[in-house]
């Protein structure tokens, strides 16, 4: 089965043969394994072994670089072509004219010790990184020089540097020691040297984000990025196959279905992980089954994000199991739902979910994610306390999402995750809270990817998150139970306590008391009903008992908090089917802007 290369393969090499940029930094999926054929021979290599593969061409010399490592020429006869190179740099002087003076001299001559000079500075630069730079940039230098109108390298010189992070970390420059510093001053003269600039030499470089490049390199404008996607589902469903012909004799991949089916329920997998799931079932010779699948990937991306960043939420209660909210429970089932299960430019990028706090929001939502049947991510915390690391982070996550065949983004406290991007906010905050309103409404993720806002401060999201085309597209409102609503509460609260439902007086008569009761505050009196029953080792209690807990019980003194809230709910919906009056008027909704104002005015937020 053939294999074309990849497109970061080809987008590096037209970058480097158009001559758009001398130093190329390749970021992303670079810790993972690539389709390397030669002659009769498939394997999967680490990325290095492929780069060096492909680009083992006859007019380039590739020369490799890590960070405790020695410089290493990709062939013997590189060195040598280097070496002589190098001498006549030094010395002005070319081979047949070496020859001649040492057959006048008879001996050794100076030119030998600088032929010395070289290899000393390739073995001293062996875990010594800041000189081994200095030695690659003097080797471009080399490179361009010419003699007699010709150049003394007739080969073009390709320099790998892996691990360009470890070597030129982002850090302040205050917090650097001097070795990093010289680094960062070694790699910055080299890369902005207009000599360089304009020669056919290259240097590329590997690290998982440009972030983590210290920021006076990573923002020349010198140097261009290719970013390595995550393996798609084409990509995979080869590496399973190849695999497969490849198992040792005795092993066995047995699977519950097929190797297609298998390739997609990995998505988000790199082709390590892919490997290290493959192996196992091999060895264990039984059918590799799909929780066995979804437990590695839900791992995988943990691992990947960290535990602190994302969680998976399988929530195990549905909309059946919400009390109340008929008329959001049908728009729910009518319309959010299916316009999250379709693709392309009908569905939905995500929708904001908000109310008073205690309405019932996250439970709700909870069970809309439980009905889609589809990966949930929780955003827990997207930003770090390290330098630089926010935007590693989320770096990480947009890959993630972008290898997923579909997932819901679930964001419970929306509002202290993401911020705002005014003047007043921290740099990292506004970079943050653009990127993810950027990827709110990329093309290429809608149909796949759907943002779950819920928060009770609607109004402390970003307005670019708030605009249509974003999660502005739909914003539903939470309010508390009203009506037939909150009956159906006192149902759910009185069902543990009595042994048969009480009269519609009884009902009607607590429906008044608890008028203003939230979601919550009906779910705190039920566990104290229940309590009291427990306490009194009764089966059930006696109206009287009912009523005397219900008189007893005090609401949070909140009201101010929750009612502001639930008017910017009302002021920020998008639908005027979901508020409690669909016919209501521009006046109304000026009614509520002009009562939220005076309640600022008081202090209430």
């Amino acid at each position: 089965m053939s294999r074309e290369a990849p497109p970061f393969l080809k987008q590096a090499g037209r970058i480097l043969n158009s001559g758009q940029a001398r130093t190329l930094l390749l970021t992303g999926n670079i810790h993972d394994l690539f389709y390397k054929k030669q002659d009769e021979l498939e394997d999967y290599v680490s990325l290095l072994p492929f780069l060096l593969h492909h680009w083992d061409l006859s007019d380039f010399i590739l020369i490799t670089h890590e960070l405790n490592g020695p410089i290493r020429f990709l062939h013997q006869e590189h060195t040598e072509l280097m070496k002589r190179a190098w001498v006549e740099w030094r010395t002005g002087m070319s081979d047949e004219e070496m020859a001649i003076q040492r057959m006048l001299e008879k001996g050794k001559s100076d030119l030998d010790s600088v032929a010395d000079a070289f290899e000393h500075h390739l073995n001293k630069a062996i875990g010594n990184p800041t000189l081994a730079l200095e030695l690659l940039r003097q080797m471009c230098l080399c490179s361009r020089t010419t003699r007699n109108g010709k150049p003394i390298l007739k080969q073009n010189l390709l320099i790998l540097i892996e691990g360009a992070d470890l070597l030129l970390p982002e850090s302040p420059m205050s917090q650097l020691s001097d070795v990093d510093r010289q680094r960062v001053a070694i790699c910055q003269d080299w890369f902005c040297d207009q000599g360089f600039l304009r020669s056919e030499d290259s240097v590329i470089m590997l690290a998982e984000s440009r972030s983590l490049i210290h920021h006076r390199l990573a923002n020349l404008p010198y140097l261009l990025e290719t970013e390595i996607p995550s393996p798609d589902e084409d990509t995979r469903k080869h590496f399973i196959s190849w695999f497969n012909r490849h198992l040792n004799d005795g092993e066995e991949l047995k699977l519950w279905s097929s190797q297609t089916q298998l390739a997609t329920l990995t998505a988000g997998l790199s082709l390590q992980a892919l490997l290290q799931l493959l192996k196992g079932a091999s060895h264990a010779r039984e059918k590799l089954q799909p929780s066995e699948v979804v437990a590695k990937v839900e791992s995988f991306i943990q691992n990947q994000l960290g535990g602190s960043v994302v969680e998976f939420k399988k929530p195990e209660h549905q909309l059946k199991d919400v009390v109340g909210f008929r008329k959001l429970k049908g728009f729910l089932n009518s319309e959010l739902i299916p316009r999250f299960r379709i693709q392309g430019k009908a569905a939905l990028p995500g929708a904001a979910v908000c109310g008073p706090i205690g309405s019932g929001k996250t439970f709700i939502f909870e069970a809309v994610a439980s009905e889609l049947n589809m990966v949930v991510l929780v955003l827990k915390n997207l930003r770090s306390q390290w330098f630089g690391q926010t935007d590693v982070i989320f770096e990480r996550l947009r890959r993630v999402l972008e290898a997923l065949s579909k997932v819901l983004i679930f964001v419970d406290e929306a509002d202290t995750q993401f911020g705002a991007i005014g003047a007043n906010a921290h740099e990292t905050e506004r970079r943050l809270t653009g990127k993810i309103q950027a990827m709110m409404s990329d093309p290429r993720l809608r149909g796949r990817v759907f943002w779950l806002l819920i928060t009770a401060r609607i109004h402390q999201l970003s307005p670019d998150l708030r605009r249509p085309g974003r999660v502005g597209d739909l914003i539903i409102p939470v309010l508390d139970p009203d009506n037939d609503d909150r009956a159906a509460f006192i149902d759910w609260m009185l069902k543990p306590v009595v042994d048969k439902r009480p009269p519609k007086e009884t009902i009607d008569s607590l429906s008044s008391k608890l008028a203003d009761y939230s979601a919550a505050a009906m779910a705190s009196l039920r566990s104290e009903l229940i309590a009291t029953k427990m306490l009194k080792k009764a089966d059930h209690l006696r109206l009287e008992e009912i009523l005397e807990v219900v008189n007893d019980h005090l609401p949070a003194a909140i009201e101010s908090t929750r009612h502001y809230q639930t008017l910017q709910a009302l002021v920020h919906c998008s639908r005027r089917s979901l508020l409690p009056d669909p016919d209501v008027t521009n006046d109304q909704r000026a009614i509520w802007e002009s009562e939220i104002k005076h309640m600022e005015s008081k202090g209430i937020r």
